[in-house]
């Protein structure tokens, strides 16, 4: 056999060999979408970063390589404490919002707001301005945008705190520098906190009184948010789920894309049937095209 031949059978042999590691892969072999971020479980339409979930969530919510959700809006950084999916809610720490057991100045807090927003806060929400100056709008009798009903009982109890002291207040004083926040627009997406417009050292966010309205150590604090039904599992996403992939989006207009564990996107499921092999199937159709290769090598070396 000639020299030219032998080269051709070598080269070819070594195709084989390696058959798709001789060209680069432009297909991710990493996933990088989680069903767990902490100890909370992510479902659609939330995911763990960009490309995961629902492109509308994805704007606002990540997961940090430390398993910390957040919620990011314009006035800051946001943890998600805790996430309902049968009733289409989750809950909002701010380390700087005031509680029972410790109180101190707090900033701002804006949830912001354009079309495509999906979150509102829900109605049940209170928020509670504290160490208020007496020059302050809110205790204007034209705005009429303090609570004085029911108000006054949840002011009386937050300034019934020991944490007061953290503010220049004392236990027990008296609570004219309080109000529960009720402004003339209904609490929903865009709404706005302006401490220092308001004259107002820190808030409070209540959302529950956890069974006992008179103990305000056994109150729930947090901002409790809630996200409308439209965005729901259709059945693309079901399909994706199905197959163990997890259901995002990709490319400028943000289509629906099935991510799969290990990093490739299709448009449909994770059972090699989408626009790329899945990474078990390419390693199957590597490892046997390896073994041929070799077998096919061998073969022609003892006739040469």
């Amino acid at each position: 056999m000639s020299c030219s031949n032998k080269f051709f059978l070598f080269f070819l042999s070594f195709l084989l060999i390696h058959p798709l590691e001789s060209v680069p892969s432009i297909i991710p072999l990493n996933g990088s979408c989680t069903d767990k971020c902490g100890n909370i479980v992510l479902k659609y339409p939330f995911g763990s970063g960009f490309g995961c979930g629902h492109p509308a969530f994805s704007r606002f919510i990540k997961c940090t390589t430390s398993g910390v959700l957040q919620f990011s809006t314009t006035s800051g950084i946001y943890t998600i404490s805790s996430l309902d999916y049968s009733t289409n809610t989750f809950v909002l720490t701010d380390p700087f919002m005031s509680t029972c057991s410790s109180m101190q100045n707090s900033g701002s807090f804006t949830l912001d707001h354009d079309d495509s927003t999906p979150f509102s806060i829900m109605k049940q929400n209170m928020f509670v301005l504290l160490g208020c100056s007496t020059t302050s709008a809110v205790f204007d009798p034209k705005q009429d945008l303090c609570d004085s009903g029911s108000g006054s009982n949840v002011c009386r109890g937050m300034y019934s705190c020991k944490g007061v002291t953290g503010i220049g207040l004392e236990p027990n004083d008296p609570i004219s520098t309080c109000c529960v926040y009720d402004p003339p627009v209904p609490v929903g997406s865009g709404y706005g906190l302006n401490l220092p417009r308001l004259q107002c050292s820190s808030y409070s966010s209540i959302y529950g009184f956890g069974g006992d309205e008179g103990d305000p150590m056994k109150w729930e604090f947090g901002i409790s948010l809630q996200y409308n039904n439209s965005y729901y599992v259709d059945e693309s996403c079901k399909n994706c789920e199905d197959s163990g992939g997890f259901c995002g989006f990709s490319g400028a207009h943000e289509s629906f894309a099935c991510i799969c564990g290990n990093g490739v996107n299709t448009t449909i499921n994770c059972y090699g049937r989408g626009n790329a092999l899945s990474g078990t199937w390419r390693y199957k159709i590597q490892t046997g095209m390896s073994i041929g290769g070799i077998f096919f090598f061998w073969m022609m070396m003892l006739f040469i």
